[in-house]
């Protein structure tokens, strides 16, 4: 789903099963893919990009937001490519963590996610494209949000999303944390909530809507 010339959206509509949304940033010198998903599943944004002329060695940079399954799994099929792939430090300290219960229950060979470099907050410039990354921690130790000031656009991973936001329950979470985190984000100037998972919401009077919906709404239950 083209959103503007240079950013594209590969939404996971299935009901039954539990996959990510996946985003594109397009610039004359880079390609940028965030939260690639279940390897399982990549089908539908290998198609996407074909559609694109886009072959996965021509992905520059592959982001997760943060380290959950469905949505970074997928980034071992970019070995043997120019792909470089980055999370946030706190985030891997997670994964490692956890290395024995993934490698066990889930048979993930943690070798084949390990990070190219770590994200850290502030400007993140590829080529052309200029992204600000924020630490917005509560589902998640590590997870980050990327702000595009181009496009006004907000990549919120698991964050938040539209009439709802992200789990704080699974480990490393936090309610507290995942609403001060919510509460930083709500005050950038953006035109699109490009969640992890459901629909995107488009419009700043939307966005800031969504926003207030769901402090008003489930603040209260975490």
């Amino acid at each position: 789903m083209e959103l503007t010339p240079n950013m594209h959206a590969f939404l996971w509509t299935s009901p039954r099963i539990n996959n990510c949304n996946t985003y594109l940033i397009r610039s004359k010198e880079k390609n940028i893919l965030i939260d690639p998903g279940h390897a399982a599943y990549f089908d539908h944004v290998r198609e996407g990009l074909s559609r694109l002329s886009l072959p996965l060695g021509d992905i520059d940079l592959v982001i997760g937001t943060h380290a959950h399954p469905d949505h970074i799994e997928a980034v071992q099929l970019f070995e043997g490519t120019q792909a470089l792939f980055a999370m946030h430090t706190a985030e891997w300290e997670l994964v490692q963590e956890m290395a024995p219960f993934l490698e066990a229950s889930m048979n993930i060979d943690l070798a084949r996610f390990t990070p190219d470099f770590f994200l850290t907050e502030g400007e993140l410039k590829i080529g052309e494209a200029r992204l600000d990354v924020y630490h917005t921690p509560g589902h998640s130790p590590g997870a980050v949000t990327l702000y595009w000031p181009e496009q006004k656009a907000l990549f919120a991973g698991d964050l938040i999303f539209k009439d709802g936001l992200g789990r704080s329950d699974l480990p490393g979470g936090s309610g507290s944390q995942l609403k001060d985190s919510i509460r930083r984000m709500a005050e950038l100037d953006a035109d699109w909530l490009l969640p992890g998972h459901g629909e995107i919401v488009s419009g700043e009077a939307a966005v800031k809507a969504n926003f207030e919906q769901v402090e008003r709404v489930w603040f209260g239950y975490i």
